[in-house]
């Protein structure tokens, strides 16, 4: 066996003794009741999401203008808006938007971060130079600004269509975070022993690298999705974004803004709103404090 061969070997064994580390981490996250509980919080609203009738029966279109504006009555915890209509029902409905474009964006921008900064950290030149400065136009843009203009010249907003642009406008952060990373394991011993014995660079990238540079971007990807709710519901606000018929928890603030006697139509929403963002927070502040090598000792 070749000195190449006995350094690949040593450390695909000390690959193997992180993957056992990193079930020792999932198991101290479960420890934490926080995480858990948010954990919990964040399936039963993804549940919410995709089937909205385990929660109520009641269609939310079904109105009754006799009830506009009526606060809980008896089968309607939540109660009316401002056409007469269930507001738990509504409320409810509008977790879907907002789950799929944070998610969707979230799990999304992960994803495309994560292959551009992993090739521009690996193949230093042409291919980290072209990814660099497309990334710096992006960051040239002002957020949110950006975001309004774009979205304003787009006349049917779908879901999809958000999430295209957020991704389009939100990688490069993710970018240099994964890029950084890959800088720092790209010449650790392990992926020096897989390039001399001839192994191809997409495997290198696939089965080395890339396990061994994604936490930091797992644990900002996992903050940003909460960011990314409150996202989703200012840009729907604002006009920009889902657009009738579409229930969401963003349309429901713009209607609030105009009824400020009614406060039931801005209080619930704003409250699902701030739970599902608190609790992917936490989440990934948790992921982020056991995969600190600091607190690892």
């Amino acid at each position: 066996m070749s000195e190449a061969q006995q350094v690949f070997g040593t450390e695909t064994a000390d690959l193997e003794g992180r993957t056992l580390s990193n079930t020792e981490l999932l198991r101290a996250l479960l420890r934490k009741p926080q995480f858990v509980l948010c954990t919990v919080l964040v399936l039963t609203f993804f549940v919410m999401a995709a089937v909205p009738k385990l929660f109520t029966r009641v269609d939310p279109r079904f109105c009754e203008l006799g009830k506009t504006q009526h606060g809980r009555e008896p089968g309607h915890p939540f109660g009316f808006d401002i056409q007469g209509c269930d507001y738990f029902a509504n409320v409810i409905y509008g977790a879907r938007p907002s789950v799929l474009v944070s998610l969707v964006a979230g799990v999304g921008g992960f994803v495309v971060a994560g292959i551009l900064g992993l090739l521009a950290g690996y193949f230093p030149g042409a291919v980290d130079t072209l990814i660099s400065r497309v990334a710096d136009v992006l960051f040239a843009l002002p957020g949110l600004i950006a975001l309004i203009v774009i979205l304003n010249s787009v006349p049917n907003r779908s879901i999809w269509i958000i999430v295209a642009i957020i991704l389009v406008t939100g990688w490069p952060q993710g970018m240099r975070v994964m890029r950084s990373t890959v800088f720092s394991v790209r010449n650790r011993e392990y992926v020096l022993a897989a390039r001399s014995v001839g192994v191809p660079p997409l495997r290198i990238l696939r089965k080395h690298v890339f396990p061994n540079a994604m936490a930091p971007l797992l644990a900002m990807t996992t903050l940003g999705i909460g960011g990314l709710v409150g996202l989703e519901a200012v840009l729907t606000f604002l006009g920009v974004g889902l657009q009738p018929p579409s229930i969401s928890w963003g349309s429901q603030f713009g209607v609030a803004a105009a009824y400020r006697d009614t406060p039931h139509l801005f209080i619930w929403p704003a409250l699902f709103i701030s739970t599902m963002t608190i609790s992917f927070m936490i989440i990934g502040d948790s992921i982020r404090d056991a995969l600190d090598p600091k607190l690892m000792r």
